[in-house]
C-alpha cells in the first residue's frame, strides 16, 4: 500500500465497481445449490437508517459465504411502492409547485406520482450499495412494476372467487391526516395523559334528576345513541325504560342495561355513540340503536353533529368541555392515562369509523400458515418468536385491505347500477368484468362504460406478501420459482412479524403448493429476527427523537466495513442494539464518536497495519536454525488454531449466531495471529526474516482474510490484493470459505501454554518494576509434561525469545527468591535480581488458589448435573472433565508452593 493509514474512501466504490461489473452478484438458476434471499423491500420513500444498516449488513454476510461456499447466491433487491408514504409525498411536490391534488384527476396525479418514484424511489437502493450489500442488481424489482401487479390482481381475483375476499360493512380504524382505513396491524398503541369528562344527562321528564357518564371523548357525546349500565349494579336498577336527554344537542336515548359495561370504570354508566367506537358499534347492534356519523373523512365534523360543523375534533373537545361546564352538565375532569391508538405511517390519531369496505378472511388463510410452523416446516430464530407467531395466529382478524388512495393497486372490481343497486364484479380486467356482467344480468347491451371501477387501491402489504413469489415472476411462469423457491432465510426487524412475515407465510400456504407443487409450501426455510436498533437510554433510534445518527454520516466517518462491524459485534438474534451516538437533529450531525464503529475502523485499521508489517520486511533466504524452529513452531499452531476457529465460525454462522462469529474472528485475528504469531515470528530489529517465513505469513494471513471477508468485505479484498500479485479474476470474493474441520488440538495446547508462561513472566516484570530489557533465569519443576513441552523442537526458544530470559531450564525444587506461577498444569520458578516479598507472595498464591477452587466448584456443579452429562455432546464432557483434571493439578501446585512459604 502506498498510503501509511488506512482510508475506506480509497477503496470502497473501486471494489465494489469492479465485484459489480465482473458479474459476481449476478445468479441465474444452474446446477448449484441455490442460496436465496429476498430483500424487505424498503419503501421507495425510504432513505438509509440505522435498522438498514443492521438488517442488511446480516444479509450480506450470509449471501457472501454462500457464495464462498460454492452456492448460486441469489440476493433479490427491491423497493415497495409504499401507498399512504408515497402519495403525501407526491401531495407535498404538488403543493410546493402550487398544485392540489383535488384540482387532479385520478390519472393526472398518478402522472405525477411516477415523475416522484422515478427521480427518488431509488434513491436507497443506491445508499445500500455503499454498504457493500452484494445484491443481483439485475433482478430489482418494484411493487408496482407490471408483472408484480399482474400477480396482485391475479390473486384478489383468485381469493375473491374462493369467497376468502368479501366486500362489508365494518367498523373500521380511519387515518384522518391519510384520509384511508387502515389494518390493525397499522395502529400503535401507547400510553398517552388524557383527560377523564364525568358529564351529566338529565333523566327524561324529570326536574332534577341526573345519570352521570365518564368520556375521554367528550366531542363524540353529539352522535350519542344511548346511555349503558350495567344489569346487575343496584344505583341504576330504577332507570330500567328510562330515557335520559343527551347535552348539548338535547337528543332523548335509551337506558340501556348490557353487562358490557365495567360497574367500577368512571361511574359505572357509559355513553354509547355507535358510529364512533367498535365496541359501542356492537352495543348499538344489539339492542337496535341509531348510528349517527359525525365526522368528516379529514376528522372535521360534518352536519349530523349539528354544533362545531367543520371544526376539527380536537378544537371541538376543549370547546364542548367549556360549554358543558357553562351549562352545568360537566360534573368534573381529571388526568387519566389512556391507551391511545396512532396511526403508524402518519402518527394521526385513530378515529374508529364504519364503512364498507373488502376484507381478507384471515381464519381461512390462518391455520395451514400456522400449523406449519409449529410443526417445524421452517424456523424461527431465535425460536421464542413462534410463541409471538402462535398468539397471534390464533387471535387472527379479518384483513382490511382496501385504502382511499390513488397511488397504489386498484381494486379489480366494477359496478353496475341496476335499479338503484349496485351489482359488483371482480375480474383480472374490465373486459372480463364486462362479460360477468352482461352474462349475470342478462343483458348484453351493457358496454365498458356502463362499468364503474372501485376507487380503491389495496394495502400496500396485500403486495408485499406475494414477495418470495412474485419477484421470481412466480405466478406468470414457474420456472425460476421451482429452482429459487422456497427461499432460504429472511433478515427482518420483529416488529413486522403480523405486517409482513406472517402474511407472507400465509401466501405460501396458499399459492405456493399450486405453482411449484414439488417443492416445500413455505416461502423461507429460516426467518431471521434482528432487534431494533436503540439508543444507551434504550429508545428505539428515530430521526424525530433526535437520537439516531445519519446512516451516511456514519459511512462517511468510519467506512462501510467500521459500520458492519459495529452493527453486528452487539446485535444477537432477536435482542437490540444498543448503539451509541447520539445525535443532535439540529445540527444534524453525530454528538460523538460511536465506540462500536470506531472499534470496526481501528481493526480495519490493524489488518492494515499488520500487512504493511508483513510486506515491509527484509528478506534473507537463510536463518538461523533455531529461529526456523521458532517460525516452524509458530506457523503450525496458528495453522491448527486457524482450523479450529474456522470449525467454530461456521457452526456459528450455520446458527446463526453471527454476533459471536464476528467476535471470535475479531479474537482470533488481532490476538492470535497480530499480537502473537506475527511477535513470534517477527526478526530481531534491524534484522531480515527468512523468505519462507514470510510466504508463509502472507498464506496465513490470506486464510485469516478469507474468513473475515463477509464480515468487512472492502479492507479484506483490498489487502487480498496486496499481499501477493493476483491475476484477472483472481478475487477474495469467490474464495472457498474456509471449513476447518479437523484440527490438533494438543498442539495448540502446547503452544498457548507458552503464550500463557509469556504472559506472567511480562505480568511479573509489570508488577516488580522490571525493565522489558533485563533477562532473567526461569525454572519449570522437572515433570514428564515439562519434558514433553521443551522436546518439542522451537518451544523452549519461543518462550526465552517473547519473554526474554537468559535461560529456561528445569529444577526439582523452587530455587531462593524466586515467584512461582503456574503455566499449564507445570509450577514455573521466575528468579528476579530482587528480594522477593513472601508475605505477598503468601497472598497472591492463596487469592490464586480461592479462584481455582471456585473454578473448580462450578465444573463439578456441572459435571454433577445428570441433565447435562446426559444431554452434553461427548466433545464437550471431555473438555468440563478436562478443566476438571487440570483444576486439581494446578490446586495441588498452590497448596504445595504455600506450604513451602
Amino acid at each position: 500500500m502506498e498510503t501509511k493509514h488506512y482510508s475506506p474512501a480509497d477503496i470502497e466504490a473501486k471494489w465494489y465497481q469492479h465485484w459489480n461489473e465482473s458479474g459476481y452478484f449476478r445468479s441465474t438458476p444452474d446446477e448449484r445449490e441455490p442460496f436465496t434471499i429476498v430483500i424487505p423491500p424498503p419503501n421507495v420513500t425510504g432513505v438509509l437508517h440505522m435498522g438498514h444498516l443492521l438488517n442488511n449488513t446480516i444479509q450480506d454476510i450470509l449471501i457472501r459465504r454462500a457464495r464462498m461456499q460454492g452456492k448460486n447466491a441469489c440476493w433479490v433487491p427491491g423497493t415497495d411502492h409504499a401507498s399512504i408514504a408515497t402519495e403525501a409525498k407526491v401531495v407535498q411536490m404538488l403543493r410546493a409547485r402550487g398544485i392540489k391534488k383535488s384540482d387532479l384527476s385520478r390519472d393526472e396525479f398518478l402522472s405525477y406520482a411516477w415523475e416522484w418514484k422515478e427521480k427518488y424511489g431509488g434513491i436507497i437502493l443506491n445508499q445500500l450499495q455503499r454498504l457493500g450489500a452484494s445484491c443481483d442488481w439485475e433482478r430489482t424489482r418494484f411493487t408496482m412494476e407490471p408483472k408484480l401487479s399482474d400477480a396482485v390482481v391475479k390473486v384478489f381475483v383468485d381469493l375473491y372467487n374462493k369467497k376468502k375476499i368479501y366486500r362489508g360493512l365494518r367498523m373500521i380504524n380511519w387515518d384522518p391526516e391519510a384520509k384511508t382505513v387502515l389494518s390493525g396491524e397499522e395502529v400503535v398503541f401507547a400510553q398517552e395523559q388524557s383527560q377523564l369528562y364525568h358529564v351529566r344527562y338529565q333523566i327524561e321528564g324529570t326536574d332534577n334528576e341526573w345519570i352521570t357518564i365518564a368520556t375521554t371523548r367528550p366531542e363524540t357525546i353529539l352522535a350519542d345513541a344511548a346511555v349503558a349500565v350495567h344489569p346487575n349494579d343496584e344505583r341504576y336498577a330504577h332507570l330500567t325504560g328510562r330515557r335520559c336527554i343527551v347535552p348539548i344537542v338535547e337528543r332523548s336515548v335509551p337506558i340501556i342495561f348490557d353487562a358490557y359495561v365495567e360497574k367500577d370504570f368512571g361511574t359505572g354508566a357509559l355513553k354509547v355513540t355507535p358510529a364512533h367506537d367498535v365496541n359501542d358499534y356492537e352495543l348499538g347492534k344489539k339492542h337496535g340503536l341509531e348510528v349517527i356519523d359525525m365526522f368528516n373523512e379529514d376528522g372535521t365534523l360534518n352536519a349530523a353533529a349539528q354544533f362545531y360543523i367543520g371544526k376539527d375534533r380536537f378544537w371541538v373537545r376543549k370547546q364542548i368541555a367549556k360549554d358543558l361546564a357553562a351549562s352545568e352538565h360537566l360534573v368534573k375532569q381529571e388526568p387519566y392515562l389512556n391507551n391511545v391508538g396512532r396511526s403508524e405511517r402518519t402518527n394521526a390519531v385513530i378515529e374508529p369509523r364504519l364503512s364498507l369496505q373488502w376484507f381478507v378472511d384471515m381464519p381461512a388463510l390462518a391455520k395451514p400458515a400456522l400449523d406449519g410452523v409449529m410443526n417445524g416446516e421452517l424456523d424461527f430464530v431465535p425460536p421464542h418468536f413462534k410463541n409471538t407467531y402462535k398468539y397471534w395466529m390464533e387471535n387472527i382478524r379479518d384483513w382490511c385491505i382496501s385504502r382511499q388512495l390513488w397511488w397504489g393497486h386498484r381494486i379489480p372490481a366494477w359496478y353496475v347500477s341496476v335499479g338503484g343497486e349496485r351489482e359488483v364484479f371482480v375480474a383480472e380486467t374490465a373486459a372480463d368484468a364486462l362479460a360477468q356482467a352482461q352474462k349475470a344480468l342478462n343483458n348484453k347491451d351493457l358496454t365498458l362504460a356502463d362499468l364503474q371501477q372501485d376507487e380503491d387501491v389495496l394495502d400496500t402489504w396485500f403486495s408485499s406478501w406475494l414477495w418470495p413469489i412474485s419477484v421470481f415472476d412466480g405466478f406468470e411462469s414457474q420456472e425460476e420459482l421451482n429452482y429459487y423457491y422456497p427461499t432460504d432465510v429472511l433478515v427482518t426487524g420483529f416488529d413486522i412479524i403480523f405486517f409482513w412475515v406472517a402474511r407472507m407465510i400465509m401466501a405460501g400456504y396458499e399459492f405456493a403448493g399450486d405453482l411449484v407443487p414439488a417443492q416445500p409450501k413455505v416461502p423461507f426455510k429460516k426467518v431471521y429476527f434482528t432487534g431494533m436498533v436503540r439508543d444507551r437510554l434504550g429508545r428505539k433510534m428515530s430521526k424525530s427523537l433526535g437520537n439516531s445518527p445519519d446512516a451516511l454520516a456514519l459511512l462517511d466517518r468510519y467506512g462501510a466495513d467500521g459500520v458492519r462491524f459495529g452493527m453486528l459485534f452487539c446485535s444477537p438474534a432477536g435482542g437490540d442494539l444498543m448503539f451509541d451516538a447520539p445525535y443532535d437533529a439540529v445540527k444534524k450531525e453525530t454528538i460523538n464518536e460511536s465506540a462500536l464503529c470506531e472499534q470496526g475502523r481501528n481493526f480495519c485499521n490493524k489488518l492494515f497495519n499488520a500487512t504493511r508489517l508483513i510486506k515491509g520486511w527484509e528478506l534473507t533466504e537463510t536463518a538461523d536454525a533455531e529461529i526456523l524452529a521458532v517460525n516452524s513452531l509458530a506457523a503450525a499452531w496458528f495453522n491448527q488454531k486457524l482450523n479450529k476457529t474456522a470449525a467454530e465460525v461456521n457452526v456459528l454462522l450455520d446458527d446463526f449466531r453471527l454476533s459471536e462469529a464476528l467476535k471470535a474472528l475479531y479474537s482470533f485475528v488481532w490476538d492470535d495471529f497480530c499480537s502473537w504469531y506475527l511477535e513470534m515470528i517477527k526478526p530481531v530489529y534491524g534484522q531480515p526474516i527468512a523468505a519462507a517465513t514470510q510466504r508463509e505469513a502472507i498464506h496465513l494471513f490470506e486464510q485469516c482474510l478469507v474468513l473475515l471477508h463477509p464480515f468487512v468485505p472492502f479492507i479484506t479484498e483490498q489487502i487480498w490484493h496486496d499481499l501477493a500479485p493476483r491475476s484477472k479474476g483472481d478475487d477474495l470474493i469467490l474464495k472457498p470459505y474456509i471449513l476447518g474441520n479437523t484440527y490438533d488440538t494438543q498442539l495448540i495446547a502446547n503452544v498457548e501454554t507458552a503464550i500463557e508462561v509469556i504472559q506472567k513472566v511480562r505480568e511479573q516484570r509489570n508488577k516488580n518494576g522490571i525493565s522489558p530489557k533485563e533477562q532473567m533465569p526461569l525454572f519449570v519443576q522437572n515433570s514428564v509434561s515439562a519434558q514433553a513441552l521443551f522436546a518439542i523442537s522451537g518451544w523452549k526458544s519461543t518462550v526465552t525469545k517473547l519473554a526474554n530470559l537468559s535461560a529456561l531450564t528445569t529444577a526439582e525444587a523452587a530455587p531462593d527468591n524466586t515467584v512461582q506461577f503456574i503455566g499449564g498444569t507445570d509450577n514455573y520458578y521466575l528468579l528476579m535480581n530482587k528480594t522477593i516479598d513472601a508475605d505477598a507472595e503468601r497472598a497472591r498464591l492463596t487469592q490464586e488458589l480461592g479462584y481455582l477452587r471456585g473454578f473448580l466448584e462450578s465444573v463439578n456443579k456441572k459435571l454433577g448435573n445428570e441433565r447435562f452429562v446426559q444431554n452434553a455432546k461427548p466433545e464437550v464432557l471431555a473438555i468440563e472433565r478436562k478443566k476438571e483434571s487440570d483444576a486439581l493439578t494446578k490446586i495441588k501446585i498452590l497448596e504445595e508452593s504455600l506450604a513451602r512459604l
